[in-house]
């Protein structure tokens, strides 16, 4: 008796944890091959895209409960300049000189299939070398602090 009460109390929370969170986050990009700067190869621009969807996703998750993000990616060029592959790995060198991130996107808030907030922005900061990133050792960390930025 006392396993079903458990299974019992871990199946209702498990509901009410489920009711509670967002959909999350629905991230497409739109005709990457000609964006300024992703990464050449498609494991690499995978990988750039996963980590991208995931930072999205955390941003979804402070919307209050029923809100859904919907964003489409324009164009990006990503923080410094990449050298060829040395080592079967890519060296992006930042100089803050002129390699600034940037991000060209579209977003919808909707909440119950209703667009609530929408627009189009250009995000840059010309000026990431100077501040503080909690993304330090993060290959795409100035994207997300840019991304952090616009969301808050």
């Amino acid at each position: 008796m006392n396993k079903l009460m458990q299974l019992a109390a871990f199946a209702a929370a498990a509901v009410v944890a489920t009711a509670n969170a967002s959909a999350g986050a629905t991230v497409t990009y739109v005709n990457p091959g000609k964006m300024t700067d992703v990464p050449r190869f498609q494991t690499d621009r995978e990988a750039m895209e996963e980590q991208l969807l995931e930072h999205f996703n955390k941003l979804a998750a402070k919307l209050p409960a029923g809100q859904d993000l919907k964003v489409e990616i324009l164009d990006i060029d990503l923080a410094g300049d990449v050298f060829p592959r040395i080592a079967l790995q890519n060296v992006r060198v930042f100089k803050g000189r002129g390699d600034f991130p940037h991000i060209h996107l579209r977003y919808r808030i909707e909440q119950d299939g209703k667009v609530i907030s929408s627009g189009e922005r250009e995000l840059t900061d010309m000026s990431y070398m100077m501040g503080f990133s909690r993304y330090r050792d993060d290959l795409f960390g100035h994207e997300k602090q840019l991304l952090d930025d616009w969301f808050r």
